[in-house]
């Protein structure tokens, strides 16, 4: 018996609306997504600091080298 390609069709998009639907109610998946956009939000923040306080850490540190006026530095 072989299968008509229209039965196929119709079972192949139920299968797809009933994932969807399922995936839609599952709060799990919401959950891993709040952590990732957190994460990514954190990480775009360390990044600007990084950033906006590197030449003054920067200025810092050179500062104390000349104080000791270590060779090293």
């Amino acid at each position: 018996m072989k299968n008509n390609p229209d039965e196929v069709c119709e079972m192949t998009l139920q299968t797809i609306k009933a994932s969807v639907l399922k995936f839609a109610k599952d709060e799990d998946g919401l959950t891993i997504v709040e952590y990732a956009v957190a994460g990514g939000l954190i990480t775009v923040a360390v990044a600007a600091m990084f950033v906006l306080l590197g030449s003054a850490v920067n200025t810092r540190i050179t500062a104390l080298c000349a104080a000791v006026k270590g060779s090293a530095c």
